[in-house]
């Protein structure tokens, strides 16, 4: 497998984010998006959040083939300090380090912009996540019992959560 490069996202990419996105938005409940978004709110996205977050790619032969971002925990002030964080990784490039690169990088950049801690939402079960959530140093905090209703089913969250 060749070797990939992390780095900054751009509108640009926003055709690649959206191709890794979508069939987990249609096929899974790892996101709680019901439609995928289009390839315009995709780019929007992506610019909203580099405005204030990181928001990293992993390039492979031109192609990206995992991102990673950060966004607000909550609204209220005195939670500027946290974040969360989300990551997906094309089905070919798992388990091949995209994702514990993206996360390193993201959880660097957001220390040294002055975030105290990050928070990861997980739909239940997903041991994959799990896994490299907790291999980064993420501690689990919590769950949230069916708080989804997606695929026809009641869907739990569980809560990680790292210090930065």
């Amino acid at each position: 497998m060749t070797a990939f490069l992390v780095r900054s996202a751009h509108v640009n990419d926003a055709a690649d984010v959206r191709s890794i996105y979508a069939p987990i938005v249609e096929t899974t409940a790892i996101s709680f998006e019901e439609v995928a978004p289009s390839l315009a709110e995709v780019a929007a996205r992506i610019e909203a959040t580099l405005e204030h977050y990181p928001y990293l790619v992993a390039e492979r032969d031109g192609s990206v083939v995992g991102y990673a971002y950060a966004g607000q925990h909550r609204t209220r002030a005195a939670y500027r300090w946290s974040v969360d964080v989300s990551i997906y990784v094309a089905d070919a490039a798992q388990r091949s380090g995209v994702g514990r690169a993206l996360y390193k990088q993201l959880l660097t950049e957001l220390a040294g912009m002055g975030f105290h801690a990050a928070f990861a939402g997980i739909a239940m079960p997903n041991e994959a996540s799990v896994a490299l959530h907790e291999s980064l140093g993420f501690i689990p905090v919590g769950l949230y019992r069916e708080v989804g209703y997606k695929l026809g089913t009641w869907q739990d969250v569980g809560w990680w959560q790292r210090l930065l």
